[in-house]
């Protein structure tokens, strides 16, 4: 009886030692006290874990926000004396008697003569990365158009909404664990304190044309550096190893030909489940971003700023949420990810595709998007002087077709045309307020030359005698380019039957045409009613490679919320006028008989307007 209850036990012992695996003990923060000394662990060069000392100097409540805790810590060991705090090693964890009390993540910003740091709590890092779920459309983070420096700068700020967490003032903080009276740290050091700097590495770019977006990146904590990837077969020796704490970790936003990513560190992980930082990466609650490992080629002294250089290598799993206090996610397979295919044929004979892949988000895909075209067309085009650009290709969005392009942008500066031409239908897309839009990919095919290619309208007519109602008119067109080169193109008119007295052809290009109708028409705001009718609208906007014709009469008209109605039987005018349903009937006197459009294969300008005398 005895030896089957001793072997019950130890079953009971071993099965419990399965389905329980030992967990990592956390150190609570109501248990530290000042004086006190802890490990940390971190890499600072190579794949090699080292560790540093961590001189527990207090805790400060309410620092970056309402019951939330900052252990205030002095740092000692590797290259820390002459580095101080260093950019990338935010979530290096530090443990005291071997227990995990939280993740190294705040500094004193620069010039900081003593490698002083803020330590987030394990716990709050653990309870802040909840359960993951989709990132619901945020009218907050908007990518405004056009995309000026000012604009960019903007939205950056509307995304980054964690970057003054902080208490405003000493009398916020409360300090515990150390007597203010004999200790150097106050309330006034947690007012000072921030997000250690986040390296962001950027490979492909050229440093000329991300400069703009990478001083306002500075402008949020972050550190952009061109670095990129590792390359294939550079891989270092632990890649397919277990993830450790203090390992660099990645985050990319795009991947391939051109790489935009952020490095920092390990702070825990649990299973499958990874918890880095120990501050926000951008502060979006909810993500799917490919988490990755990292490489750390070297640590750069800096008097400002010292920061760990690193590479993003394979991806390892998927960031699934971006808290105040913590980036968490899940070991496995990555996120499903935009694919982009541009092709950048060039009049000089040489062609080149370039293939990238991007994170599906509202600001930074179409932000993406708009660098992607912007990078490849100044890094192997003219950036100076005059140059064209025709673009075709299409957004492919899951469930709904695709949105086509096809214009042509010459100038001086036709690459901002261009980009902002792609960028504007997906960042209308990605924000619309119906359903979360699913793009599954960006084809993309630009033919570029160094001349100019515009034209101006200069002279309309038509050949002949006076033309009959019913009759079909030949309008001839005559456009002068650049250069002072005369040429004339042709579309055929048909004048409806019931045209009498006079009739206006007036023949425009898609900016004049559109003050027209706002002048003459004044339409309503058109209001979709679903992502179908917004794709269709989108894939029928005016281009700059076009002419476009209007028949225009005398006859009786109405706009009618906001569609226009021509040739009216005066009997409905009447008793449209009679009821007009609170201002959704304004009567008309010019009437749209008929329209045309021409692709002269130039980008045109002007408005030409003719009137012609029928026939009776």
């Amino acid at each position: 009886m005895r030896i089957r209850v001793l072997a019950a036990l130890c079953a009971l012992v071993v099965i419990c030692t399965v389905r329980v695996p030992a967990a990592t003990a956390t150190f609570p923060v109501d248990e530290l006290r000042a004086g006190m000394i802890g490990i940390g662990r971190t890499v600072f060069e190579g794949d090699r874990l080292d560790e540093f000392k961590v001189h527990v100097l207090g805790v400060l409540r309410n620092v970056i926000g309402t019951r939330r805790n900052l252990i205030l810590a002095r740092l000692e060991g590797g290259p820390l004396a002459q580095t101080g705090v260093i950019a990338g090693m935010s979530g290096s964890p530090v443990y005291i008697d071997g227990r995990l009390v939280g993740a190294v993540s705040y500094s004193l910003g620069q010039f900081a003569k003593e490698p002083i740091a803020g330590i987030t709590p394990i716990d709050e890092m653990i309870e802040a990365a909840t359960l993951p779920g989709p990132r619901r459309q945020a009218g907050r983070v908007e990518l405004q158009l056009p995309i000026t420096q000012e604009h960019l700068q903007a939205s950056l700020r509307q995304a980054f909404s964690w970057a003054r967490p902080f208490a405003g003032s000493a009398a916020e903080v409360q300090v515990f664990g150390a007597d203010p009276s004999t200790n150097p740290i106050n309330g006034g050091i947690g007012t000072m304190l921030r997000p250690i700097a986040t390296p962001l590495t950027m490979g492909g770019f050229d440093a000329g044309v991300v400069d703009p977006i990478t001083s306002i990146f500075r402008e949020q904590g972050f550190l952009p550096v061109l670095a990129g990837a590792m390359q294939a077969g550079a891989t270092p020796a632990r890649a397919g190893a277990a993830l450790r704490p203090g390992d660099p970790i990645g985050v990319t936003l795009m991947s391939g030909d051109m790489e935009l990513g952020a490095t920092g560190t390990v702070t825990e992980v649990d299973g499958d489940r990874v918890y880095a930082f120990g501050h926000p990466f951008y502060g979006l609650g909810p993500t799917q971003f490919p988490m990755t490992r990292a490489y750390v080629h070297a640590v750069l002294p800096s008097l400002a700023s010292s920061l760990k250089i690193a590479s993003t290598g394979e991806v390892i799993g998927v960031v699934q949420q971006d808290r105040a206090v913590t980036i968490a996610g899940t070991l496995g397979p990555g996120p499903t990810l935009i694919p982009i295919k541009l092709s950048l044929t060039s009049e000089r004979g040489t062609r080149k595709t370039f293939t990238m892949s991007m994170v599906n988000d509202q600001l930074f895909t179409p932000l993406l998007s708009y660098l992607s075209i912007l990078n490849t067309l100044g890094s192997y085009e003219r950036q100076n002087g005059a140059a064209s650009y025709s673009v075709r290709g299409s957004a492919a969005v899951k469930n709904y077709g695709t949105i086509d392009f096809e214009d042509l942008f010459t100038g001086d500066s036709p690459s901002v045309g261009a980009a902002a031409y792609i960028v504007g239908p997906i960042n209308f897309l990605v924000r619309n307020a119906f359903e979360d839009v699913e793009l599954e990919g960006l084809t993309l095919e630009i033919d570029a030359s160094e001349q100019p290619k515009s034209a101006t309208l200069e002279r309309v007519w038509i050949d002949g005698l006076r033309p009959r109602p019913g009759s079909m008119v030949d309008l001839k067109m005559l456009l002068r380019t650049y250069r002072g080169d005369e040429f004339t193109r042709s579309v055929p008119v048909q004048i409806p039957p019931n045209a009498r007295g006079t009739v206006s052809v007036m023949v425009a290009d898609a900016t004049r045409l559109a003050q027209w109708e706002a002048r003459e028409l004044q339409p309503q705001p058109m209001q979709a009613r679903g992502l179908p009718q917004m794709i269709r609208v989108l894939n029928s906007a005016r281009k700059n490679n076009r002419l476009y014709v209007r028949l225009l009469g005398r006859d009786g008209g109405a706009i009618v919320k906001g569609e226009s109605l021509a040739s009216l039987p005066p009997s409905v005018l009447a008793v449209m006028e009679s009821d007009r349903n609170g201002g959704s009937f304004r009567p008309l006197d010019t009437a749209l008989l008929g329209q045309w459009e021409i692709t002269p294969g130039l980008a045109v300008t002007g408005s030409r307007t003719l009137t012609i005398s029928l026939d009776d």
